[in-house]
């Protein structure tokens, strides 16, 4: 039995992530950020931003060369670079996602913007990025202050 996993966001690598938000204000309207993170652990700078319709975006931007990210940005391949969800269990989920032919890309490790708590990469065998987010109930935060581009 698959276990429930729930929509988080859709990763997008860029080059800085003012630059991301003001394309993304432009082309889709996203007015809607959270605050800006700093996750050294994970070798990025990241926002979230919420487009008019409820869609969850996250702009990923190498903190340097040895990001994890870094290739997709300097080879110009897996820009739109993951499909996040959060779960209960990561331990349960990753099992499942094994089970289905997914191939994780490194261990769990603490992320920044979901409080320090775990998230977890995988490859799947149709060659896209699944994320997996312990943290079942979390939610982003877009302050009014954040409401621009």
């Amino acid at each position: 039995m698959q276990p429930k996993m729930h929509f988080d966001h859709l990763g997008v690598v860029v080059k800085s992530v003012e630059a991301g938000r003001a394309a993304l204000a432009n082309m889709l309207g996203i007015r809607k950020w959270t605050t800006e993170f700093d996750d050294p652990i994970n070798g990025v700078r990241l926002q979230f931003g919420l487009d008019p319709t409820g869609l969850c975006y996250e702009l990923l931007e190498p903190r340097d060369e040895k990001s994890p990210v870094y290739p997709a940005l300097a080879g110009g391949k897996a820009i739109l670079n993951h499909v996040a969800y959060r779960v209960a269990d990561l331990g349960a989920h990753s099992e499942h996602l094994r089970q289905c032919g997914c191939a994780p890309t490194s261990m769990p490790k603490p992320a920044i913007a979901y409080g320090g708590l775990n998230i977890q990469f995988f490859l799947t065998p149709l060659r896209f990025i699944v994320e997996l987010i312990e943290a079942p109930d979390h939610q982003h935060v877009y302050p009014e202050l954040y409401d621009r581009v």
